[in-house]
């Protein structure tokens, strides 16, 4: 939020592009002349030059990069209007042979002007922050399959046979140490050993704090909807609501599967229309995460096995599931919108889907409530199963706390509708 009021009318077009170590930054004004030349500022120095030499009247526009929120905080308090342009659409229409700082910075202001900057939404610092814990699980989700790889190709190329079960697994541990590798071998295996060790631990940190994060608010409010649905677990969810936000910020679903980068792309020209492959421009993590959630949603529930099946018939199996996570992210969209249960699921099975929830947590993150407590719990959030008191899955009963015992706790709970 800008505390300066935009009625105070743009007198300057300041167009900032950033780098790693510095930013290129000039200004125009409604004529298009330089009233501020381009110039490099050091990224140490940007926050003193930024104070002296921005103000109200100027309107900024910053390209999406690694360090654009950090540059978006100091200067937006500073100005009548900060714009955020979207990197790969800036480069679509503004596509130019020659390409320097001060040619990025004359094309962003050129877009200003003109009032055609490719806007993307500006998260505010909750889902950023979410969306970097995500990122560094995602990175050290990275480093854990090379270490994993290696130790993979040692087996491959000394011929080893390896041992039942997970070739990784604790229980494994012990095979390896009996291997005679030699020296500088043995040294790099034990080290790919502890590296997978300590990162293994690390994730399960990250993983319990995103558990944490899934029962406070404002998480909380949209997480007990999306764990319905079928192949969302903990993490689906909230990566999906780090990478959405609001989920206001999109009219329609296709907008979101857009978003996503699983719409599927057209080639319409004269008489010739030809679908193509999904656009894959969108959140890559949200792609991924999808995917991964129409492969469990295929495994254990039998409406979109169905589905899945009905696909396969048409199309090969990788588009087949691309399909199931499309229409998975529609339903999202439904849900979140509309604040209501998953219509395919009976009490039972969303029960079901809030005890898993309650797995993944410790005594921490379920704030006071037993996991029988926090299963009604979400019933009564989603207004359904107020007299449900106990599941029954794969021959195992599991009792529920009763309604009153949760109110008695909680008596500020107050169920929608």
């Amino acid at each position: 939020m800008n505390p300066l009021p935009e009625t105070i009318p743009i007198q300057r077009y300041i167009g900032i592009d950033s780098h790693k170590h510095y930013v290129m930054v000039g200004g125009m004004n409604a004529q298009r002349e330089w009233t501020l030349r381009p110039r490099k500022v050091q990224m140490p120095r940007f926050r003193a030059w930024a104070a002296q030499n921005l103000k109200a009247g100027d309107a900024v526009v910053l390209e999406t990069t690694a360090n654009v929120w950090d540059i978006y905080d100091i200067v937006s308090p500073m100005v009548t209007k900060t714009v955020v342009a979207n990197a790969y659409k800036v480069r679509q229409i503004a596509e130019a042979r020659v390409k320097t700082d001060k040619e990025d910075v004359k094309r962003l202001i050129t877009l200003l002007i003109a009032d055609i900057v490719p806007e993307v939404w500006v998260p505010p610092m909750h889902v950023r922050e979410l969306r970097s814990l995500i990122s560094f699980r995602w990175r050290i989700g990275k480093q854990l399959t090379m270490s994993k790889n290696r130790l993979h190709s040692v087996v491959q190329r000394f011929n080893l046979r390896p041992p039942e079960g997970q070739l990784l697994a604790d229980k494994n541990q012990t095979w390896w140490n009996e291997q005679e590798f030699s020296a500088l071998t043995g040294f790099q295996v034990q080290l790919d050993l502890e590296i997978i060790t300590h990162l293994e631990a690390q994730k399960a940190k990250i993983d319990q704090k995103l558990a944490e994060l899934s029962n406070t608010a404002p998480w909380s409010d949209e997480m007990v909807y999306l764990m319905q649905i079928p192949g969302f677990g903990l993490l689906t969810s909230m990566i999906l609501l780090a990478a959405v936000g609001d989920i206001s910020r999109f009219s329609h679903s296709k907008k979101l599967v857009g978003y996503a980068g699983l719409g599927a792309g057209v080639h319409s020209s004269g008489q010739k229309h030809q679908e193509k492959s999904i656009t894959k421009q969108g959140r890559k993590e949200l792609r991924w995460i999808l995917v991964q959630a129409a492969w469990a949603a295929v495994r254990s529930d039998p409406y979109w096995m169905a589905q899945y099946k009905r696909l396969t018939k048409i199309k090969h199996p990788n588009k087949a599931i691309v399909a199931i996570a499309r229409r998975l992210l529609v339903s999202a969209w439904h849900i979140l919108t509309k604040h209501e249960p998953y219509r395919r699921a009976d009490d039972e099975t969303i029960a079901y889907k809030m005890m898993i929830w309650s797995q993944r947590m410790d005594e921490k993150a379920l704030r006071g409530l037993s996991r029988q407590q926090f299963i009604k719990y979400g019933l009564l959030r989603l207004g359904v199963g107020q007299d449900l008191t106990r599941i029954e899955r794969k021959g195992i009963p599991r009792r529920i706390a009763p309604t009153d015992e949760v109110l008695k706790l909680l008596p500020d709970l107050k169920p929608p509708g």
